[in-house]
């Protein structure tokens, strides 16, 4: 089974931005050190516990400071933007990184209201238009849009040989069947909502579409995973990303708290609830348990690709619940060139 990684850039209490994106760059080249298959970073706006803003110009920086992985976005919020804009930012980077760019997009209103009238310059577009976005986003792409459209005669820049891996990011048999229809890879989000993700998996794969760029469907899922020696430290180190996930949901401050404060703040009985309910998006354990979860989670996405994400306070131990999930998983190493970071 291959595996890949989804990085916010996370912010640890008493750290800052400039040190958060360090350890992404830190961690993208581990993981391709360790033999992970991608590496995508998120877009997030107006928040002072997550530092990637802008996926286009971190994918820049991580495909610079690596060789061999695949670098994208999960996911650029697609209804904020112009199709076609995303589209010349993305073929430029997969002319500068041929053969390793994935453009992930995702349906996303990025934020509260304020937030999308900013990103939009105060044109607040509809969500309902994603469908027709994504279409036109790819016909950009294959230069193939339909003969009676506006801007069929516009030329998508710079002309390659190679065009990035598009991939759909979602929630919903809705966003599958989207994903399904335009020859898009599709990414179901377990660790916001794992709910609907099997009968999603079975839309796209039932209704998907084979083109020339890509004929056969590709599909993953994102789920949190702590990983550690011991089942205790496990537990213990995923206590920061519990009452992250709190924080997150009740629009509180989300920079990470470390373990011994999240020992010490005091819950009440709906806070353990939700806590105990958040647990089902996440994989928690020894490298056996997380790996004999991950491969049940295979199963019912009918997949050979899992991403994970761990937001965990300690970018040591983040790097080491890595690194023992790859050799769980047997994962072959990359051999290391002299910008690579080791544990």
């Amino acid at each position: 089974m291959r595996l890949s990684i989804l990085d916010q850039s996370p912010i640890s209490k008493g750290s800052d931005a400039r040190q958060a994106l360090k350890q992404t760059k830190q961690l993208v080249q581990l993981a391709e050190e360790l033999g992970y298959t991608r590496f995508w970073v998120a877009e997030h706006h107006s928040t002072s516990g997550l530092a990637s803003t802008s996926p286009e110009v971190l994918i820049s920086h991580l495909a610079t400071s690596t060789e061999q992985i695949r670098i994208g976005s999960g996911g650029v919020l697609l209804p904020q933007y112009s199709p076609y804009k995303v589209a010349e930012n993305f073929k430029l980077l997969e002319a500068l990184f041929p053969n390793r760019i994935d453009l992930g997009v995702g349906r996303s209103p990025g934020g509260g209201e304020t937030i999308r009238l900013a990103l939009t310059d105060g044109n607040k577009k509809n969500l309902m238009e994603f469908p027709r976005q994504l279409a036109d986003l790819q016909g950009f792409l294959d230069e193939d849009l339909p003969k009676d459209h506006p801007y069929r005669t516009i030329k998508t820049s710079p002309a390659i040989d190679t065009l990035p891996e598009t991939w759909v990011l979602g929630l919903s048999r809705r966003a599958a069947k989207h994903a399904a229809a335009n020859s898009t890879g599709f990414t179901y989000g377990h660790f916001i909502n794992p709910e609907y993700g099997q009968e999603a998996a079975e839309k796209y794969l039932s209704s998907f579409q084979a083109s020339e760029r890509m004929p056969e469907p590709k599909i993953n899922a994102c789920i949190f995973v702590v990983c550690a020696d011991t089942q205790q430290e496990a537990e213990d180190l995923a206590l920061s990303q519990d009452l992250w996930l709190l924080a997150v949901e009740k629009g509180r401050s989300t920079q990470i708290v470390s373990v011994e404060e999240a020992k010490q703040t005091p819950l009440s009985k709906d806070d353990e609830k939700r806590i105990e309910e958040n647990r089902k998006r996440t994989v928690i354990g020894t490298p056996d348990y997380v790996k004999e979860t991950l491969q049940q989670f295979s199963k019912r996405y009918q997949t050979d690709e899992i991403m994970v994400i761990t937001n965990i306070y300690d970018a040591e131990k983040k790097r080491r619940s890595y690194k023992l999930l790859a050799d769980a998983f047997r994962l072959q190493p990359r051999t290391a060139s002299p910008h690579h970071s080791t544990i």
